[in-house]
């Protein structure tokens, strides 16, 4: 099929988008995966996420510290292919829509449609449904929304909705699951996998230190005259 030769090809062309990623073992050991996924080892998502939780962010303790990594699994590379990144960019950008997953989504869109992939708009679209999608915390309503349209093969979340809420976050208390699962007439089905609280605890460290003084994360100290953590730790 022709979308099997796109995403073929973008293994091949990774090199023009991922020269500063760090190396990938070649094989990681199989973990229990708790996740009913049995094609992907749990060690394989944990290391996704981890590359949410630092790859796609700009330093280790942004304030909205949420990142998001798409992935190609259907690729030669047993532990997956690095398509792109984003990370929330509200504040530095000034978008209130530009959460981390939609950052990532629009990376995609516009490297798959530029010179370097040479994607006509509809073979953008079609290249979606092999790839993951990998945030280091449960989507919104809208990045779900997002992630659903978008007709990702799989969907896999950090930190969930509710312990970013006890965390002090304000969410919309409606779970990415019942999101997905209500589309209607839908052109692409569902996500085959959809995967929660991988690498949960890895990924909380960052979310727990804005409104309830958890510790910083590492590499970055509370300043002495803002409240807030910055690099330097």
């Amino acid at each position: 099929m022709k979308s099997q030769s796109l995403l073929a090809s973008l293994s091949l062309l990774l090199p023009t988008i991922t020269a500063c990623t760090p190396s990938i073992p070649a094989s990681p050991p199989t973990l229990p995966n708790p996740y009913n996924d049995d094609t992907i080892p749990l060690s394989t998502r944990e290391y996704w996420i981890h590359q949410a939780n630092t790859l796609a962010l700009s330093h280790p303790c942004p304030f909205a510290a949420f990142g998001t990594v798409i992935v190609n699994h259907t690729s030669a590379n047993p532990q997956g292919t690095l398509i792109c990144t984003g990370s929330n960019g509200n504040s530095r950008i000034g978008n209130p829509t530009l959460h981390g997953e939609i950052a990532a989504i629009n990376n995609c869109s516009s490297l798959f449609v530029s010179s370097a992939y040479n994607m006509t708009p509809a073979e953008s679209l079609a290249a979606f449904k092999d790839l993951t999608l990998y945030t280091n915390a449960e989507s919104c309503p809208m990045c779900a929304a997002a992630v659903r349209w978008a007709g990702f093969r799989e969907y896999v979340y950090g930190v969930p909705i509710k312990e970013l809420i006890e965390l002090g976050w304000g969410q919309l208390d409606i779970g990415s699951e019942e999101v997905i699962g209500s589309g209607v007439g839908m052109r692409d089905k569902d996500p085959e996998v959809v995967l929660g609280g991988v690498g949960r605890e890895q990924s909380k460290v960052l979310f727990g230190w804005q409104f309830v003084r958890g510790e910083c994360p590492r590499g970055c100290e509370r300043g002495r005259v803002e409240e807030r953590c910055l690099p330097g730790g």
